[in-house]
């Protein structure tokens, strides 16, 4: 379960680098958060959706339109805020260099956050308004237990849903709507 840490002081980088190495943490409004790694089917998800990405929008190997990096897990440092998202993407038009660093300071493009019953509450309330306020344009979240993807596009400083699919339906979603894939190759 997501346990927020006793600190009496706001939470800095040095909370998270003092974290159990077997947590991950984060650190929201102040407050340090670490949970345990993430259970199988939500590893599955994650893994499975960064695949299929990975090998049409940042491969170089001409499978698909390309043009961004995705990665998994990666620490973003959005002012003083500390998160890491199940995957995150950047359109190499705006990060052309990847960092060389444990962490980034770009705000990305896209961010997709996989549900799991100890990180549901923070995932769809403080880090999708973090996500909002610091512009990220796309926010998907991917639910393995109801077997859902949901997205959100940034308009006007709000989220707007575009899309909300369920088990073996076609995912083509804005930012990667230039291909399509099955839900269900997330799916055990």
């Amino acid at each position: 379960m997501n346990q927020p840490a006793r600190i009496t002081r706001p939470a800095t980088y040095a909370d998270v680098l003092d974290a159990p190495a077997n947590r991950v943490a984060e650190v929201i409004r102040g407050v340090l958060h670490t949970q345990p790694r993430p259970a199988m089917p939500h590893a599955r998800a994650s893994s499975k959706l960064g695949g299929r990405l990975d090998r049409f929008f940042d491969d170089d190997d001409g499978d698909g339109p390309g043009g961004w990096w995705i990665i998994d897990e990666p620490e973003l440092h959005l002012g003083d805020e500390i998160l890491v998202p199940d995957l995150a993407g950047w359109r190499r038009a705006r990060m052309p260099a990847y960092p060389d660093a444990a962490y980034c300071t770009v705000v990305p493009d896209w961010v997709c956050e996989v549900l799991s019953p100890s990180t549901r509450g923070i995932d769809l309330t403080l880090k999708r308004d973090i996500y909002a306020e610091t512009g990220v344009a796309h926010l998907w979240f991917v639910d393995p237990d109801a077997r859902t993807l949901e997205a959100f596009a940034l308009r006007e400083g709000e989220w707007v849903l575009i899309a909300a699919l369920h088990g073996e339906a076609a995912v083509s979603v804005a930012p990667f709507d230039a291909v399509s894939f099955s839900l269900g190759v997330l799916w055990p």
